[in-house]
């Protein structure tokens, strides 16, 4: 493996992204419809609860669909003049790789046989130390406090060994169990996956180019592009009225890889000494983007362990008032949620990767704003009529 990478002469592989992940895209979608009728066969069947939406007997297992998709578009990158390249300075992919087929293989027995809570959370755990095994660790990372004042702001922490591996792990657990949470609806999960994935990849290709198309800075771009396909050629099975589940498989995946492309992209950033604003935000911008892309997973999260913990409960303990839920009740339809959701997640997710890519912040944050009060008020519509 190489330690120095040069700089290409060629132009940013914009399209060796996109085909692999139109790769996984079609893999994932031709692939879905035989996952279903081996779940059938096999019993991997997700039966209506109480606290469900769907009516109907779905089959789960559409996570290894996915994960066909994701290995099928980076296996094709491998091969590709300019991406191949991400695979001789990093063990990022390989580490990616072998941590999602070990969560995906919890998830499948999960959605079979319906594991508790503490074994699922060793398998996340385990995963997450796969990551940090082949590199994949947070090591610093920009606060907006310290500096002198006057050419520099904030400071940057260098994290130790023990405090870069805590921080990943930590990061990791709570992205696959948002993911797992937010996947309530048909089409929720995989629609929501595939924003934040996109968006995460165009904020690692902005990187790329501020690396001087670096092949070094390759490999979180191709993770959330593979990612992004995954989702995509899912999401028609998977829409309102779904015909399979992604299942636990699906959702922890999606989980592990977002964790995996935003922290291999948090590596990626120059840590010289700040001097303006837009280099602030260039250091800060992972944890924004992260932010952003999960924002809605991560606060239903949040709200549940809440709610659950006031209430004398298991945050574990599974209920039906989850933040699609409430949209349900206020009026919304099955799809009008799901898409409302989409809304929320689009705006917040973009919106923080344009901020971070764009010059002129006032003009982008015009934009999110009016983004954010067009997505209030349709929210709002259905609880309008009601009164």
């Amino acid at each position: 493996m190489r330690t120095q990478a040069p700089v290409l002469g060629l132009g940013l592989p914009i399209r060796e992204y996109l085909l692999a992940g139109l790769t996984a895209a079609v893999i994932t979608f031709l692939l879905t419809g035989l996952v279903r009728v081996l779940a059938l066969k096999l019993g991997a069947v997700a039966w209506p609860r109480g606290r469900d939406v769907h009516v109907t007997p779905t089959p789960r297992w559409g996570g290894l669909a996915m994960l066909a998709g994701v290995l099928g578009g980076i296996g094709l990158a491998a091969q590709l003049p300019a991406l191949r390249l991400a695979f001789d300075y990093s063990y990022d992919v390989p580490g990616v790789v072998l941590g999602a087929v070990l969560l995906v293989a919890v998830g499948v027995l999960d959605d079979r046989y319906e594991l508790d809570a503490v074994t699922k959370l060793a398998g996340q755990i385990t995963a997450a130390g796969v990551l940090v095994l082949f590199g994949v660790q947070w090591a610093v990372f920009w606060v907006p406090w310290g500096g002198d004042g006057a050419e520099t702001s904030g400071s940057l922490l260098i994290l130790g060994q023990e405090q870069g591996v805590l921080l990943t792990v930590l990061l990791t657990v709570a992205l696959v169990n948002a993911m797992n949470f937010v996947d309530g609806l048909d089409g929720l999960a995989a629609g929501i996956g595939l924003i934040a994935a996109a968006a995460t990849c165009v904020f690692a290709i902005g990187l790329v180019k501020q690396n001087g198309n670096d092949p070094s800075a390759y490999s979180p771009a191709l993770i959330a592009a593979v990612l992004a396909g995954a989702c995509l050629g899912f999401l028609p099975h998977n829409f309102n009225p779904a015909r399979i589940f992604m299942g636990d498989s699906g959702s922890m995946l999606i989980g592990v890889l977002l964790a995996a492309a935003t922290t291999s992209a948090s590596g990626r950033i120059s840590i010289s000494t700040t001097t303006d604003g837009t280099d602030i935000l260039a250091l800060f911008a992972p944890l924004i983007v992260l932010a952003a892309v999960v924002f809605v997973p991560l606060l239903d999260l949040l709200m549940a362990v809440v709610r659950r913990t006031w209430a004398g409960m298991s945050p574990f303990s599974p209920d039906k008032m989850h933040l699609h839920h409430r949209l349900l009740e206020i009026g919304h339809s099955h799809r009008r949620a799901v898409l409302l959701i989409y809304l929320w997640a689009g705006v917040l997710a973009f919106g923080a990767v344009a901020l971070a890519l764009i010059d002129d912040p006032f003009i982008v944050l015009w934009a999110v704003g009016v983004g954010l009060v067009v997505a209030v008020l349709a929210s709002a519509v259905p609880r309008a009529r009601i009164r």
